[in-house]
């Protein structure tokens, strides 16, 4: 498939030791990470300078969105002891922000939720200086679910919308657009101290208007970060590539964004919502996504 990239698209895969090193060390904590699980292209340079994205919950999910590569099924039972060695994990490669995902868990009463809250709290134990982003599921909309995350205190909240709401039903049948507002909304008002996020995919299909519809839409319920990255098949089975968007569209984004109010925007081929997340506290340092070096 690189073959068929454009040039801005291509890049340079390196492997490092450190890069082993920390595959090694996931490996040992039996942790799941999304950089594995989703297939994220930034994989090599993330493990190379010792970062990833924990993935709780398991490496099971219970929705079958379309263009995502995390296994779906039937999960299994919640591990207790993930928390502390998400933490151990964290401690060993010197993080200082640390990024929890999960998969969904609609089988759970809480969808997680309190996963997350034991996680925060022995990451918070373990490594006490680091800051720490949640990028959760809807929860189903479980207020108080939600609730009980923004209670432990992360320094960012991220929900992704994903998608434009014209093409929810084809990309995330089982999530709705306006549940995922909401609970943004709900992160803002209970307490705006925390910083709330969001990341948008694009080249499946959407027009610039939905795109910075949805952008004014995130300003609306006071989203205070944004991400934009390409879409890329991680499959056979997904969904197919609409369009590589040139750079100068993630510049019309970046220029767009700050001008609405986003305190930042990160748009580029390659950014990921949790993709280089610790520079979020450094306006200067804000990833473009942009290949280093074109082959």
């Amino acid at each position: 498939m690189a073959g068929q990239f454009p040039d801005w698209m291509r890049r340079k895969v390196t492997y490092t030791a450190d890069l082993a090193r920390t595959r090694e060390l996931l490996k040992d904590l039996s942790l799941h990470t999304v950089c594995q699980g989703a297939r994220c292209p930034n994989m090599s340079e993330c493990f190379s300078r010792r970062t990833a994205t924990f993935m709780i919950l398991g490496g099971t999910c219970t929705r079958g969105c379309r263009f995502c590569a995390v296994h779906k099924g039937s999960p299994g039972s919640v591990d207790e002891g993930e928390p502390a060695r998400v933490a151990e994990a964290a401690y060993r490669l010197g993080l200082k922000h640390v990024v929890i995902t999960s998969v969904t868990r609609d089988d759970l009463p809480d969808g997680g939720a309190n996963q997350f809250v034991q996680t925060i709290w022995e990451i918070r134990y373990r490594v006490p200086q680091a800051t720490v982003e949640v990028l959760t599921p809807d929860f189903g909309g479980n207020k108080k679910a939600i609730l009980h995350v923004v209670q432990a205190r992360p320094e960012v909240y991220n929900h992704n919308v994903e998608t434009v709401p014209r093409l929810y039903q084809e990309v995330r049948p089982q999530a709705d657009y306006r549940r995922s507002l909401e609970l943004l909304k709900l992160v803002k008002e209970t307490d705006p101290r925390i910083l709330s996020k969001s990341g948008l995919m694009v080249g499946l299909g959407e027009s610039r208007e939905e795109v910075l519809e949805v952008m004014g839409d995130l300003r609306k319920v006071h989203c205070d970060l944004l991400t934009i990255g390409q879409y890329l098949k991680p499959g056979d089975s997904h969904l197919e590539v609409k369009e590589y968007v040139t750079p100068d569209t993630y510049t019309f984004y970046r220029r767009e964004g700050r001008r609405m109010g986003f305190q930042q925007v990160a748009a580029g081929p390659y950014v990921r919502s949790s993709y280089r997340a610790e520079d979020v506290f450094d306006a200067e340092d804000a990833p473009t996504g942009q290949p280093e070096k074109q082959l």
